[in-house]
């Protein structure tokens, strides 16, 4: 294909957050007496995110589902053996779509909630999205270390500047934390250019470290990958993020963010370090079932609605791992379907939370209670993702769990009787949510004239609602994409 669609999809969003910028400078500021900005910038920017999920869509339809390898390659040469090299498999493919659906529904949530700077919140989140999308499509290590780091950026902005009362404390966490992983990273990106003599993607996937600097290089990725994740115990920093965060970024965050640790679990650790991975497996289940089990119990004791979904995320990230290192084909496939059903629950709980928090303006548990008769959409909504979120058959959540702890337990049986363990908890702590939000007598006089939930707040949950329920029924839509490209990583970790 001529037309250079991976950098169109890319760049969309970059190119229209250059234009917002252009004329505003151009036109002067347009804020209001009460500091708010003309809304029209968020429909602009809207309109932008919008046209990079149509160029996505058209992307979808351009790449062979029957073939083999990365496609759509795009590559030109950028300096010293670096190249400009973009390419998707079935894994990146549907992570990009679901960056380019959480992005619109994400700034379509923020429309009356966000009133000041509205300017450089909306182009924060279309660079944060070019940033994104630039990960999933790198096929050099150089490009794709720049696009994974880039994309700090932006959402150390959106949580320091709309954030809420400790934003600054939770930006700079979250900045130090994944910095200071990513570091190691580019040590490691370092060394593989200089001694393999080039930083292709494809080319690296063949060349055969040695087995001694395989182990170094393996827990410099590592460093950056498990504070993305993010894995126990460098996970501390997220609770934070999306306590702080706004709800945009919240979705924004456990939606896509996270799962740029697994992906590059799976495209660079697994097929560049194949011996490594193998070494580290059992240190990597033993943290993944922590992870599950601890950050469970944690979620069940929390006091506030976003801190409990956190630490929810972090438990059903450990599923993620314990997939992928299983090195089973049913393992691997679980933890690509369990990021991407999580990128739509948990960015869906956020939205949810979001709901109640606009009229509320608390996200505190116990200042809820009975909502089901004032908001029986509400509640309807919220019972859905809760059962997906405790892995109800029918849902996404139940797939990609039970098939992440299938793979599991063909190469462990104590981490994935470890893991099963976190599915009972997770049914404990989310339950635990619902009964007290939305059941019982409304306690609280404040909640009388609550209103249900509006068109906006509808157009931004019901996609999610049925990408949930449709995942959940017909698993195969996505196991027919991912098929080849788990099949790969687990050939390049046998050494073929």
């Amino acid at each position: 294909m001529d037309f250079p669609i991976l950098s169109a999809v890319t760049f969309t969003p970059l190119a229209g957050a250059i234009l917002i910028l252009l004329v505003k400078m151009l036109t002067g500021a347009q804020t209001r007496p009460d500091g708010s900005e003309d809304e029209r910038v968020m429909y602009a920017g809207l309109m932008f995110s919008v046209g990079t999920f149509a160029i996505s869509i058209f992307m979808f339809f351009s790449y062979d589902l029957n073939g083999t390898g990365y496609q759509l390659i795009e590559q030109v040469d950028w300096f010293s053996g670096i190249q400009y090299k973009m390419g998707v498999d079935g894994m990146s493919l549907l992570l990009i779509l679901l960056t380019t659906l959480l992005t619109p529904i994400a700034l379509i949530a923020s429309i009356g909630s966000i009133k000041h700077r509205l300017t450089e919140y909306v182009v924060s989140f279309l660079v944060l999205e070019t940033f994104m999308i630039g990960v999933f499509c790198a096929l050099d290590l150089v490009v794709f270390y720049v696009f994974f780091e880039a994309g700090l950026i932006p959402m150390f902005i959106i949580i320091g500047v709309w954030g809420g009362v400790d934003r600054i404390y939770a930006s700079f966490k979250f900045f130090l934390y994944t910095l200071l992983g990513s570091l190691f990273m580019l040590a490691a990106v370092v060394y593989m250019y200089l001694t393999a003599g080039t930083s292709d993607v494809v080319q690296l996937e063949q060349f055969e470290f040695a087995k001694s600097a395989q182990t170094w290089l393996w827990l410099a990725f590592f460093a950056s990958f498990a504070v993305k994740l993010p894995m126990w115990p460098v996970h501390t920093w997220l609770p934070d993020a999306h306590v702080q965060a706004p709800t945009a970024g919240s979705v924004i965050l456990a939606g896509i963010l996270l799962k740029m640790g697994g992906y590059g679990f799976l495209r660079f650790s697994l097929p560049m370090f194949p011996d490594a991975s193998v070494l580290f497996q059992p240190f990597v289940f033993t943290i993944s079932v922590i992870a599950i089990v601890y950050a469970s119990l944690v979620a069940w004791r929390q006091t506030d609605m976003k801190k409990l979904i956190a630490y929810s995320s972090v438990a059903h990230m450990g599923f993620v791992t314990l997939g992928i290192f299983s090195f089973t084909e049913i393992g691997v496939q679980g933890a690509v379907f369990q990021m991407l059903s999580h990128g739509l629950i948990s960015g869906a709980l956020f939205l949810i939370v979001g709901v109640v928090y606009d009229r509320m303006h608390t996200r505190e548990i116990s200042a809820y209670g009975g909502l089901v008769h004032r908001m029986p959409i509400y509640a309807t909504l919220f019972m859905l993702f809760t059962m997906a979120n405790v892995g109800l058959p029918g849902t996404s959540g139940f797939v990609g769990e039970i098939l992440t702890m299938v793979g599991a337990f063909q190469a462990n049986t104590w981490a994935a009787a470890g893991a099963a363990l976190g599915v009972i908890f997770s049914a404990v702590y989310m339950l635990t949510l619902y009964r007290r939000t939305v059941f019982g007598q409304i306690t609280n006089p404040d909640l009388e004239s609550i209103e249900d939930v509006n068109i906006k707040e509808m157009i931004c949950i019901i996609p999610l609602a049925f990408g949930t329920i449709l995942l959940g029924i017909l698993p195969n839509l996505i196991f027919d994409i991912t098929r080849e490209s788990s099949l790969h990583a687990l050939a390049q970790m046998a050494g073929g």
